[in-house]
């Protein structure tokens, strides 16, 4: 695959939500974005609360525009605040520097996409964006190098 689809989008957004739903997580909002940054799928289940888009979107936006997956910008947020501080200014608001962005590749390891989860814990969110993006038959990339 050399581009996102949208079928491969609504299967992960779906697949995620599932996922958090199994294992009686906090209600989700799952938004996947395509290469160049543009919202495919958006969906934001009962109950959850009111900024979750925007998180989600944010998530998914700082980890395409960096080329890291969420873990990967978290660590070097904490290494390096007043960067991120900036970058997140020059984002318009969109970079969440946290576990729950994971970048979307293919088989050949080219960023196709990226997907932002929020509404649980970071780490709760990221499990559940994983899921979505194998069930796609895709990779996904959290930052995390092990």
């Amino acid at each position: 695959m050399t581009k996102l689809t949208l079928a491969a989008a609504s299967i992960i957004v779906d697949t995620a939500l599932a996922e958090g739903r199994a294992r009686a997580y906090q209600p989700l909002t799952v938004a996947v974005l395509d290469a160049g940054g543009h919202l495919m799928v958006l969906k934001r289940e009962d109950k959850s609360s009111l900024l979750r888009p925007q998180i989600a979107t944010a998530k998914a936006w700082g980890v395409l525009g960096m080329g890291f997956g969420g873990r990967e910008l978290e660590r070097r947020a904490q290494k390096a605040p007043g960067f991120f501080n900036v970058l997140t200014e020059l984002a318009d608001g969109r970079m969440v520097p946290v576990a729950g962005g994971v970048l979307v590749r293919n088989g050949g390891g080219e960023i196709i996409g990226s997907v932002g989860i929020s509404g649980d814990t970071s780490v709760n969110d990221e499990l559940c964006a994983v899921a979505g993006i194998k069930a796609a038959g895709l990779v996904p990339d959290t930052g995390d190098p092990t």
